[in-house]
């Protein structure tokens, strides 16, 4: 049976697309959404650019035909065969019962917009419409549901946090097959051993500790992965997940890498190393583009004084924290120039606001995205396309320390990318789950 699913704003703001994912079934924009849009239009940010996304799309459905009627959304997505209403809070007004004409009367006050949305919902319901309210605030799906209103989520690029592809299966396995990968570097899988491209494998000996590690490469061999005794910059992996992690980050034929991993893992800092190592020490790329979305923790500290630069660096304090790691004060007494200052001076580091990458093309670059999970998929969608030939993507994140209020562990661009792109050649990822900033660190992570 074919539904009406009516919008709330926050829902085209977190996607301009969201109006044609609702395959044959008809889509309600509410008169009080329209307003709320206009609200948002001339924002410069991710909500802005939606929102005008939105307008013109509409517009263009208003030309070909009555919002009020429907107007069929084939006019902007031929795939799309449902209708697009606008409907008003008056609709339906005459059918409400009274138990919910008096909670709109006594409760919910019409000069909100969001009590009005709700409203045309209750209203179109109330005249028999199969309707099916759509929000991402979660208080608003709370008082559409005590109004008797089918309520859900948008659930259009949405990924389920509890089943993440975590870029490594572990194996048990015989001390003789263990050593033939050993012994010949690149072998076909055992018998059992299913893997995607990138993916890598831990293998154990039966009541052993475990015994090797590989990685799937696209032609469905697995690669012995070697260790690093002196590792890179004087950083050493710690656990078997920073093995991993270091080695797609090292490898250029993987452009596009994402780590997840919770406070001290050491995603920043692993990424940072490889960064430098190919940058500065191989030559492989050009240089580093650093940047990370400009989200307070907190009570924000407002306008900040100085030019671009001035303003970055107190965002950045963390990337400064992470190359101060790296460069030991000797290495830098010797040689001035790898300070990092001094790299930032002779434009072998760059740090960038995500604001400005839009529209760049980005060629030879090494590019670290920090905190991801704060962006959108469409953010990180235009981040990725921005890459030019021979640059190399890092994003990385924690889906579990989200500051952006219109995402949540599982809409965020992180997740989002990690789990529709695995298994491409492309691609690497690895989920970090040891903390090794510190044991105090490691135990706040845990348990607080």
């Amino acid at each position: 049976m074919k539904k009406m699913f009516v919008l709330d704003t926050n829902v085209l703001l977190h996607s301009a697309q969201a109006m044609v994912t609702f395959h044959d079934n008809d889509v309600v924009i509410p008169m009080a959404v329209v307003e709320e849009l206009d609200k948002f239009k001339r924002n410069q940010d991710e909500l802005g650019r939606n929102a005008r996304s939105v307008i013109r799309r509409l517009d263009r459905l208003r030309q070909q035909g009555n919002l009020r009627e429907g107007v069929p959304l084939s006019a902007i997505q031929p795939t799309a065969t449902g209708k697009l209403l606008v409907r008003s809070a008056s609709t339906g007004a005459d059918t409400l019962n009274e138990r919910i004409r008096q909670v709109f009367e006594t409760d919910l006050s019409e000069h909100s917009p969001d009590n009005r949305i709700l409203r045309t919902a209750a209203g179109m319901a109330a005249e028999g419409a199969p309707v099916v309210f759509i929000s991402k605030d979660i208080n608003l799906r709370l008082k559409a549901d005590a109004l008797g209103l089918k309520v859900m989520d948008f659930e259009f690029e949405k990924t389920d946090p509890d089943a993440l592809y975590h870029g490594f299966q572990e194996f048990t396995t015989s001390s003789e097959w263990i050593d033939g990968l050993y012994q010949h570097k690149t072998v076909m899988p055992p018998p059992g051993v299913n893997l995607l491209p990138q993916e890598f494998a831990a293998f154990q000996l039966e009541g052993g500790r475990q015994s090797a590690i590989a990685r799937c490469r696209p032609d469905g061999k697995l690669q012995l992965l070697e260790h690093l005794p002196d590792g890179i910059r004087g950083i050493r992996p710690r656990n078997r997940e920073q093995r991993m992690a270091l080695d797609l980050l090292l490898d250029p034929e993987i452009p596009l890498v994402t780590l997840i991993g919770g406070a001290g893992t050491g995603k920043t800092l692993l990424a940072l190393a490889a960064a430098l190592h190919m940058t500065v020490d191989k030559n492989v790329y050009e240089k580093v583009l650093v940047s990370r979305p400009i989200i307070p923790l907190g009570n924000d500290l407002g306008y900040l004084p100085g030019d671009k630069d001035s303003k970055l660096s107190n965002w950045m304090q963390p990337i400064y924290d992470n190359l101060q790691l790296l460069i030991s004060e000797a290495d830098a007494k010797k040689r001035h120039h790898m300070t990092p200052e001094a790299m930032l001076a002779n434009n072998r580091i760059e740090l960038e606001a995500i604001t400005y990458i839009r529209g760049r093309s980005i060629p030879r670059h090494y590019v670290i995205i920090d905190e991801a999970q704060n962006l959108t998929p469409h953010e990180v969608k235009t981040i990725i396309s921005r890459a030019g030939d021979g640059t190399k993507i890092v994003l990385t994140g924690d889906p579990g320390q989200i500051d952006n209020p219109y995402l949540d562990g599982a809409s965020n661009g992180l997740s989002y990318v990690s789990e529709r792109l695995k298994g491409n050649p492309c691609h690497g990822h690895i989920t970090l789950k040891k903390s090794e900033r510190s044991d105090l660190a490691a135990l706040a992570a845990k348990l607080l």
